[in-house]
């Protein structure tokens, strides 16, 4: 299930000018840099994971990490795991497609299929 527009009006508003944002999925973090939720933003120009609320992983309160866009997010390990950086997040199998897509995207984007509404 896609984020709702108000989370991702939220990381927007975090973000700032960093561009059109073209993904968003909540993971979850549990290691040596941090254990919590956050929210993994894809936009034309980085991959950032926003720090949430303890209680509100809806809520994004702080920029946590910053990578360029061209950063891989895959493989997707077993479990739904992926790493970037040094961190490990884990995600629920319906936002696969949407880590799977964002790869694609920069790195294969003749995978991709046409937009069936080009015109909006």
């Amino acid at each position: 299930m896609p984020v709702g527009s108000a989370v991702r009006d939220r990381c927007r508003t975090l973000l700032g000018d960093q561009g059109e944002i073209h993904y968003v999925f909540p993971a979850f973090c549990s290691g040596a840099e941090g254990t919590g939720n956050f929210l993994i933003v894809v936009t034309g120009s980085t991959i950032s994971v926003l720090a949430t609320r303890t209680l509100r992983s809806d809520r994004p309160v702080s920029v946590f990490a910053e990578f360029p866009r061209d950063t891989r997010l895959g493989p997707i390990l077993p479990g739904h795991v992926i790493e970037l950086g040094s961190m490990v997040f884990e995600f629920d199998e319906e936002y696969a497609a949407v880590v799977s897509a964002a790869d694609a995207e920069m790195f294969a984007p003749e995978t991709l299929p046409p937009d069936p509404l080009p015109e909006l």
